[in-house]
Formats: C-alpha cells, structure tokens, sequence
C-alpha cells in the first residue's frame, strides 16, 4: 500500500494536498496528489512502496491543519460483487494488518456519499466478522491496535487500509458527533466544544477548563455579526 488518504471538508482538497505534500517533502518522501474538487478527500501517492506507512507515522497528525483523518491505503476496489462485497475488501488486509483493534466503514462528508451510510451500517457487521475470522481483527475492540478503515467513495467501490491509533482522529469520518445544548447561546458552542476535543487532552479538561471562562469565535456567522462571545460555564 503506497497511499495516503486524507479526509478533509470538501472544498479545501487543495489546500490539503498541498499540506501533505509540503509535510511529506519535509521528510524527504516524495509523490504526487490525486485532487477531485469538493470531493472531501485527497490521495497522495508515494513512489516507493512503504513510504505511505512511514508518512502515517511519521507526520503528527495534529500538526496537521486541513486532514479530518489520515490513513494508508491500496489501490481502489472497484465493482464489487453485490454477491459477496467482503471477501475482496478482506483478502485485501491480510497479510498487511494484523489483529486490528477496530473497524470503520466510512465515506466522504459529502451530501451525495452520505446516500451510502445506510449500506455501510449494513456491511459492519459482517466485515467484522469475517476480518475477526480471518485475524485481521481482534476479538475485542483495542484502542491501541490499528485502526482498520473501509472508505467507500461510490457504490461498489472502496478503498482499504488502515491508521495508527496513536497518530489519528479518534472519531468517525474524523468528524466529532457533538450534541448541541437546548440553552447554548449559539453554534459557537459547538465549535468551542470541538476544540475542546482536538487541542487539549482529555485528562487535562479539569485542570485546564473551568467554569466561567470566555472564548471568542472569529469570522463567525455574518449574520450574526464578526464575532460572537461564547461562555464555557
């Protein structure tokens, strides 16, 4: 496997292709990016083979600024048999991870590949178990083994690969699921929470987070004006 996948949110593939491929240059790991506009992910293809897996581990994912989530994958999986759409997605892993701690079957955040969530609930289970099977995966879910990743773009078609527990987002598409509070004085709550998630860890949230401390939101809705004060009581 000589790719990276990059979730990103759709119209900013450029400006992720050029992150990693600066990012990657820094490593002096070389290859190009395959960029679809507001497509929400970019591949970057890697000319020697194990390059990929040392970007995927290499490059702290948290430095990065456009990336949801960053995964090593092969070549795209394409029209997959309606018969049997899980023995090729396995045969695919194995040999390349072994004992996996988790699965997620995913698509872009993309209003034309969210059509296909449905499907990919349906497909979980059985993946699961067949790659559980296969000891592509773990018994149990580990949250310190691979993350094993089935990214479908369109029906049919996927791409397969995994991340690395410690260098990843820990969250579905990369996107938190935040529930807004009924009384938060506006989006900016979300936003506050969110980053909550992604730059202070979670066992320094008592220490460094009070009540009664104040965030501002810049370029926020323009409706509502430039700036919005949002209060993290």
């Amino acid at each position: 496997m000589n790719k990276l996948a990059l979730y990103c949110r759709p119209g900013f593939e450029k400006e992720c292709a050029a992150e990693i491929t600066a990012k990657a240059a820094e490593l002096e790991v070389f290859g190009f990016a395959r960029v679809k506009d507001n497509s929400g992910y970019v591949l970057f293809e890697c000319y020697q083979p194990d390059d990929a897996d040392r970007l995927a581990r290499e490059i702290p994912f948290r430095e990065l600024i456009f990336a949801r989530q960053m995964l090593v994958v092969g070549e795209l999986l394409r029209d997959l048999p309606p018969e049997d759409r899980v023995s090729p997605i396995v045969g695919m892993l194995i040999g390349v991870v072994d004992r996996g701690g988790e699965l997620r079957v995913e698509v872009p955040d993309t209003n034309e590949s969210k059509e296909l969530m449905k499907f990919c609930r349906k497909l979980t289970v059985p993946l699961r178990a067949a790659m559980r099977e296969q000891k592509v995966l773990m018994a149990r879910e580990n949250a310190t083994r691979p993350v094993v990743h089935v990214f479908f773009i369109a029906p049919g078609c996927c791409y397969v690969g995994y991340s690395f527990s410690n260098n990843n987002s820990p969250f579905y598409m990369g996107i938190p699921r935040l529930k807004f509070p009924s009384d938060a004085p506006s989006r900016s709550t979300l936003k506050l929470e969110e980053a909550f998630h992604v730059f202070i860890p979670a066992d320094e949230w008592d220490e460094r987070l009070s009540s009664g401390m104040h965030a501002v939101d810049l370029g926020a809705c323009p409706a509502a004006g430039p700036i919005n004060w949002c209060n993290a009581a």
